[in-house]
């Protein structure tokens, strides 16, 4: 199933995307919660019932005539694994680090799957990525419960503002600022993902493909990533985890190739969709 967050000339609303159209699920079924952390926080009871609602598609809409946004407008907390790809550490000229290395995102960053980023500086970067959303969730989760805590995945791309980056050991400022975590284009379930570790994944520039890759490659798997972040901290239902991003970032060409106003980044990760997104000067 694929769920997604939009809207359609008023508030946002939830909807169950099929091929091109989208079902309003609260419209049909005014009882579901009515935004996508309920929603994900309730889905062990409700799960039969929203699907009911999507497959009998009353009130469904054309795809192409809402508008979608993150699919989690806000998340509780948005984390993100650098250094997790061997081509992308190599291009970095570092050495691979021993333990996972790890940021968060500011929830003031998220924006739509096809809404514009912003480039403030000439030093804005693309970074095409799988994101898992947290379900059940917990704290102490093992690698063996890991998949079970995931509600399913999304197209991300994790911009980068290089320069603020690299000021400080810390990553979280370069890596916050607004707009710069589009994800969706909705989140697709984990039922329907067979084996997230073996998924192509690109990005592209204005056509030109910069990234091209395979989940196959993460140095930590996802697995790993929630058995070691639920050591620290108790995930819950719509946390959002950046997953990784491979070799061809920008700041790695040469000559280097930021981010300017006009580009358009697209990221797809294969059976999740893609997201596309036109950089604009502030």
């Amino acid at each position: 199933m694929k769920l997604a967050t939009f809207t359609a000339g008023g508030a946002p609303e939830l909807g169950a995307v099929a091929g091109d159209r989208i079902v309003p699920l609260n419209r049909a079924a005014p009882g579901l919660p009515a935004d996508m952390i309920g929603l994900i926080a309730a889905w062990p009871t409700i799960d039969a019932e929203v699907r009911r609602v999507a497959d009998a598609g009353a009130g469904a809409l054309a795809l192409d005539s809402v508008h979608l946004l993150a699919p989690i407008p806000r998340p509780g907390k948005i984390w993100a694994i650098g250094l997790n790809y061997a081509d992308h550490i190599a291009e970095s000229g570092v050495e691979a680090p021993p333990n996972q290395v790890w940021f968060t995102k500011a929830g003031t960053a998220v924006t739509g799957p096809f809404d514009p980023v912003q480039v403030p500086t000439p030093f804005c970067d693309y970074e095409v990525e799988m994101v898992a959303v947290i379900g059940a969730g917990g704290r102490g989760i093992s690698r063996a419960d890991a998949p079970a805590a995931v509600f399913g995945w999304c197209v991300g791309n994790d911009v980068t503002e290089r320069m603020w980056q690299h000021r400080t050991p810390q990553w979280s400022l370069g890596k916050s600022f607004d707009t710069h975590a589009p994800f969706g284009p909705w989140i697709t379930t984990a039922d329907e993902i067979a084996d997230p570790h073996a998924l192509d994944l690109r990005c592209l520039v204005n056509g030109e493909t910069r990234q091209n890759s395979n989940t196959r490659n993460l140095v930590f798997d996802v697995w790993a990533q929630i058995e070691h972040l639920s050591t620290a901290m108790t995930l819950e239902p719509g946390d959002v985890i950046f997953t990784g991003t491979p070799g061809g970032v920008g700041a790695a060409m040469d000559p280097r190739q930021f981010l300017k106003a006009g580009d358009v980044m697209r990221c797809e990760v294969e059976g999740l969709g893609a997201i596309e997104a036109t950089c604009e000067g502030v």
